[in-house]
């Protein structure tokens, strides 16, 4: 008598085979490199903001050019749990503040990020959002529970003529500041919940990328990618003084390290045929923010699953590299 299966039967074992071939997968490719540790349950990390007062770091993933999660990384235990969309609280319009923004976004590719402090374990979470809308979401971020949750609350539709806001940063006065990557010429941009934007006097240049502020609003620190530096500008000075320190590789992030100095992390992913070049798919450097000067602290060649750096933060004795094109992990340097 010939035996009957039942192939229905034989579709769970089909299942846990498969997940036990991605997960073996996984786990494969997220061993150290040597020296070099990963964390892994990210896609394409591509910026990292580490929450004050907290064991937590948010981290934006870029799935697709027009979707993605937030993550939350606990610096304590290495473990990545996603709290947006996934996980999220109901959206809460702020339409005093934001006022110009058509409603909630559920479904965006997160980019760059910034924090504005708030109290009591309430702060303020901006995240550029690219898909749909070109806009900077801005979220309720709760850290008086166990895990970080996101509450969405508004957003700030981008400048119209921009090519494609990058970074931001956080101002005094509840202003953003905002760069223009335009690799054929680009600039800085301010909003202010009162005026909207305006274009910032003397800031137009190639490839504008990362972007972080001094405490007092004085000064921008912009990375410069087309042109491989650190741009230092002044705001709010007229003339504009503007000084910039050669690095070695294309800027992309530029983060506050925890002794003052700047954190700045970008890649080599293509040379010019008229001069000499290695690519780099992770270079990291600290620049002092009142001289200028350069120490260079990661140069990682990469792997087959971490392939292209974007920014770098300190974490303890650790600098944590987030990437993009294929980067499936945080990678950790030793100091």
């Amino acid at each position: 008598m010939p035996r009957t299966i039942n192939t229905f039967a034989l579709v769970p074992i089909f299942l846990i085979l498969s997940l036990f071939s991605a997960n073996a997968f996984a786990a494969e490719n997220c061993e150290p490199d040597g020296e070099i540790q990963f964390i892994c349950g990210t896609t394409n990390p591509e910026d990292l903001y580490r929450i004050p007062g907290t064991p937590w770091v948010i981290a934006s993933g870029r799935v697709s050019d027009v979707e993605g999660p937030i993550y939350a990384v606990n610096i304590d235990d290495l473990s990545v749990r996603e709290v947006f969309p996934q996980g999220a609280a109901a959206p809460e319009h702020n339409n005093v503040i934001y006022g110009d923004c058509p409603g909630p976004n559920t479904v965006f590719q997160p980019h760059g990020l910034t924090l504005r402090e708030g109290n009591g374990g309430v702060h303020t979470l901006y995240v550029v959002g690219h898909g749909a809308r070109e806009a900077i979401e801005v979220f309720k971020l709760d850290v008086r529970s166990n895990v970080p949750s996101l509450q969405w609350i508004g957003c700030i539709p981008a400048p119209q003529g921009t090519n494609r806001i990058n970074s931001i940063t956080a101002l005094p006065g509840d202003i953003l500041g905002a760069t223009n990557f335009d690799t054929s010429g680009g600039e800085l941009w301010e909003w202010h919940s009162t005026v909207g934007w305006t274009e910032v006097p003397g800031s137009q240049m190639p490839g504008p990328n990362g972007l972080v502020s001094s405490a007092d609003g004085q000064w921008f620190y912009i990375g410069g990618w087309v042109d491989q530096q650190l741009v230092r500008m002044s705001r709010g000075k007229s003339p504009v003084q503007i000084d910039a320190a050669a690095v070695g590789f294309n800027v992309d992030n530029v983060r506050w390290g925890n002794d003052g100095n700047l954190i700045i992390a970008g890649h080599v992913t293509r040379c010019d045929d008229s001069s000499p070049c290695e690519l780099m798919a992770a270079g990291v450097a600290k620049v002092n923010p009142d001289t200028l000067n350069v120490q260079h602290l990661v140069d990682y060649k990469g792997n087959d699953f971490f392939k292209m750096g974007t920014v770098a933060i300190e974490i303890g004795d650790e600098i944590w590299v987030g990437g993009i094109r294929g980067s499936m992990a945080i990678a950790r340097f030793s100091r």
